[in-house]
């Protein structure tokens, strides 16, 4: 499953594509997604349990423990999107 415009598809997405999916819901504008901002972008692809999912998430791409997920810790993302939310993300 990847996203397009907020649905999902069968077709997959780039690295890069992904980035700026997620940086949507980036609603302080701070560049950095939060737990918060993590729900809403599960929840907007039809995502179940998006606060657990969300908490587990964010647990395992924050690789400095700041509560947040930066550029730097996107790609932990990805792993967790592909094994735990089904997305395709191919590299760039």
């Amino acid at each position: 499953m990847a996203i397009k415009d907020g649905r999902s598809s069968n077709s997959g997405m780039t690295v890069e594509e992904f980035k700026e999916w997620l940086m949507r819901f980036d609603s302080d504008g701070d560049g950095r997604i939060s737990r918060h901002e993590l729900r809403q972008a599960i929840r907007s692809i039809g995502g179940r349990f998006s606060w657990w999912k969300s908490a587990r998430g964010l647990r395992q791409a924050d690789a400095n423990a700041d509560g947040f997920i930066d550029d730097a810790e996107i790609d932990n993302l990805v792993s967790f999107a592909q094994k735990k939310l089904g997305l395709k993300i191919a590299a760039n």
